[in-house]
This record gives structure tokens, C-alpha cells and sequence, in this order.
């Protein structure tokens, strides 16, 4: 198993910047590719962004492409998501996700019933 846990999360007014971290321990991390979700208020979990094992494929949702970039360290167990020009709409708890399986189409991690493992969430609020 392994052990996620997000942090960075904040209030940030409109066109702000953050930075916010997925924290692992466990099993080999190197071993998961992790997504990033996102739950706003009564709504559904969506797909954010996603990285593969080594960091060298990642995929976003096209509502953040441009303003999000996934990266991750494995040395550190850990994985970021830089959001740069926020918008109130991205206001939601962002959760970081991890899973062995292998997918040859990526369409798949963009699913959240793909993951394995789930943190506790951070909460985003960009106020407007």
C-alpha cells in the first residue's frame, strides 16, 4: 500500500498562483502513476491531471491546460501541481490518487474508479 497526503492548498485571490504537493509513503512510489482530482461544491469528482511512473507522460483536463502543470520528484516521494492564473471556478477540494495498473490508453486515468489510493484532500478557494 502506500500513503498519500496533500498539502499546499489555500485561499488565493483570482489570477493567483499554488503550488500544492502529494506526499507519499509506503511501497515504492516510482512504482504509480498519480492523478490529481478535484471536488468543488456539490459536484462530482473530476479529473485533473495525471503522471506516469518515471514523469516522462503527463495528461490534464482541458480546463486547465496552460495555467496547471503536473510534475513529480520520485528521490522525494513526491508529486506537484503547479496552478498558475486561478479562476473562481477552480474553487474545490483537490485530491492526489495512485495506481500500478498500466494503461496503454490514458483515457483511463482520467477515471477515478482507475485509483487505488486516495489522500484526504486539500481545500482551493480563489476568491474572485
Amino acid at each position: 500500500q502506500v500513503q498519500l497526503v496533500e498539502s499546499g492548498g489555500g485561499l488565493v485571490p483570482a489570477g493567483g498562483s499554488l503550488r500544492l504537493s502529494c506526499a507519499a509513503s509506503g511501497r515504492t512510489f516510482s512504482n504509480y502513476a498519480v492523478g490529481w482530482f478535484r471536488q468543488g461544491p456539490g459536484k462530482e469528482r473530476d479529473f485533473v491531471a495525471c503522471i506516469s511512473w518515471s514523469g516522462g507522460n503527463t495528461y490534464s483536463a482541458d480546463s486547465v491546460k496552460g495555467r496547471f502543470t503536473i510534475t513529480r520528484d520520485n528521490a522525494k516521494n513526491t508529486v506537484y501541481l503547479q496552478m498558475n492564473s486561478l479562476k473562481p471556478e477552480d474553487t474545490a477540494v483537490y485530491y492526489c490518487a495512485a495506481v500500478t495498473t498500466y494503461y496503454r490508453d490514458s483515457y483511463y486515468y482520467t477515471r477515478s474508479d482507475k485509483y487505488d489510493y486516495w489522500g484526504e484532500g486539500t481545500q482551493v478557494t480563489v476568491s474572485s
